[in-house]
């Protein structure tokens, strides 16, 4: 073992440009950060701690310098999965590679034979199906669906994977609104309508301007198709620390304690706070934010402004980590606020590692697959990697 801990957190969708097969997905010219740095402009781009790390001496920016000895250690990695979602970038760092990527119905909602049979079996009538922002579709179908006293159930989709149902708390109630997602989810397995989460939306209030979701909010996701790293170090007996929405991208498999967060921010708090505490093993951390709110809202500037905040508490975690832990920074996929759509985009994502007790640093080589962070983290602990994971270590690399 050569570190004790490791810290390995996802700025979720921070691309760093596109991959050669962008075009098969329905993205070109895409570059997440890059062009949100192209965006910034003139106004500056303060990440003075991913500077340091090499960040800019990895991805080209247009406010940010390469610095001459960079702290971290550095390189692109590639998607080898067939996709671009969250679930797949995740799963594919934790060794599995996805050939058959999950369906989306971002362009027309669902089919009619998928809503039919979802209303036959839940009792509900379908209003909604198309994709929206959660606080549109409330505005939008709320009232409507309050006034059928329940009869009514809104269903509707966004960029991702997923199949979302929104109930009043007060009306719909939340066992009938689970009740449904869950019947939902046994549909959804078919190959043609495979998604990869249905969600569970409860909502409170009576008009539209006051509808407020809820925390009552729950993920029925699809478990990892195999044996991931994550079940590995478990099975070790060591800690696997989930912060975030981690838990639910591997539906609790392999994981030990999990931290739910309320933003990007708070996750890097709860992150913080746990450095503070003993454990062995691995801390596995999303931060959402990038994705859910700048990302898929297409806002370049909200996006710049989340990694700034990112930056500052990055300087603070760094602080209080041991001289035998290990910092790995990444990315699932990317999401270009200034391309077409709402979509995630087809890119390469950045490795970023760094430990108090490296002596050395600099630029590695460029990786085929995002597999090589688990086989990475079990080589570090001396356990053996999930039978069918994909990618190789390169701790050795990390002197």
């Amino acid at each position: 073992m050569k570190y004790n801990r490791i810290f390995t957190i996802v700025l979720d969708s921070m691309g760093i440009g596109a991959m050669p097969d962008c075009e098969k997905f329905g993205d070109k010219n895409v570059d997440t950060l890059g062009h949100i740095s192209e965006f910034r402009g003139n106004k500056g781009f303060k990440i003075p701690n991913l500077q340091k790390l090499g960040l800019a001496n990895l991805k080209s920016l247009v406010q940010v310098k390469p610095i001459d000895k960079p702290i971290g250690y550095y390189c692109a990695m590639n998607e080898l999965s067939n996709g671009k979602d969250t679930m797949t970038g995740h799963w594919e760092m934790m060794g599995i590679k996805t050939t058959k990527p999950f369906i989306t119905f971002t362009d027309n909602g669902f089919p009619p034979e998928l809503i039919k049979e979802l209303e036959e079996k839940t009792g509900h009538i379908v209003i909604g199906n198309k994709a929206a922002s959660g606080t549109e579709i409330l505005d939008e179908l709320a009232e409507e669906e309050i006034a059928s006293n329940g009869k009514k159930m809104i269903v509707y989709t966004s960029a991702d994977s997923v199949l979302q149902i929104c109930g009043n708390e007060d009306v719909f109630g939340l066992d009938e609104l689970y009740r449904c997602c869950k019947i939902a989810r046994k549909i959804t397995m078919k190959d043609e309508w495979r998604v990869g989460r249905v969600i569970a939306r409860p909502y409170l209030g009576k008009k539209k301007g006051e509808f407020k979701r809820t925390s009552n909010r729950y993920d029925y996701a699809l478990k990892p198709t195999d044996t991931t790293t994550l079940n590995m170090l478990k099975d070790a007996k060591l800690d696997v620390i989930a912060v975030g929405k981690i838990n639910n991208i591997f539906v609790g498999e392999g994981i030990t304690e999990t931290h739910h967060s309320t933003s990007s921010v708070n996750g890097m708090e709860q992150t913080i706070e746990i450095a503070k505490h003993d454990f062995k093993g691995l801390c596995f951390v999303n931060l959402v934010d990038f994705d859910a709110l700048w990302g898929h809202r297409r806002n370049p500037e909200g996006y710049a402004s989340e990694i700034e905040k990112f930056d500052v508490k990055l300087a603070e975690l760094q602080k209080v980590m041991n001289k035998d832990d290990l910092l790995i920074l990444t990315a699932d996929h990317g999401n270009d606020p200034t391309a077409a759509g709402t979509d995630h985009t087809r890119e390469k994502v950045p490795f970023i590692a760094w430990s108090p007790s490296m002596k050395n640093a600099g630029l590695l080589p460029e990786t085929n697959t995002f597999g090589v962070i688990g086989a990475t983290i079990a080589d570090n602990f001396g356990v053996k990697n999930a039978p069918n994971a994909v990618g190789y270590s390169i701790l050795d690399k990390l002197q």
